[in-house]
């Protein structure tokens, strides 16, 4: 046997259905701070990822070049021309002076 209980009854239901509603809508409002923060992390995650992979390389060009100098006379040889301003016996060393910078 079903009890009508009439607009109360309606009430009742209506208020129990918009008291799941503003649950369901507080749930997704709370968690919206932790789903930014968790772009922002992920943001960052993926920079950091960027920034290691450009340091290995450069870890793997150093790795190479000193690889070059204790292996390669000629690569010590050119770094002591070039850095050091060194020469062989015998030869002249001739600088050059960059152009000056044109007026606009």
């Amino acid at each position: 046997m079903k009890v009508d209980f009439g607009i109360v009854g309606q009430l009742t239901r209506l208020v129990g259905f918009l008291i799941i509603v503003a649950v369901l809508v507080l749930g997704v409002f709370s968690q919206l701070p932790l789903i930014k923060k968790n772009q922002r992390m992920r943001q960052e995650d993926l920079r950091l990822e960027q920034a290691v992979k450009a340091e290995e390389q450069r870890g793997a060009d150093l790795q190479r070049r000193l690889e070059a100098l204790n292996t390669d006379p000629k690569a010590v040889e050119r770094l002591a021309r070039e850095r050091l301003g060194y020469a062989q016996p015998g030869e002249t060393i001739i600088y050059f002076e960059p152009a000056p910078a044109k007026k606009q």
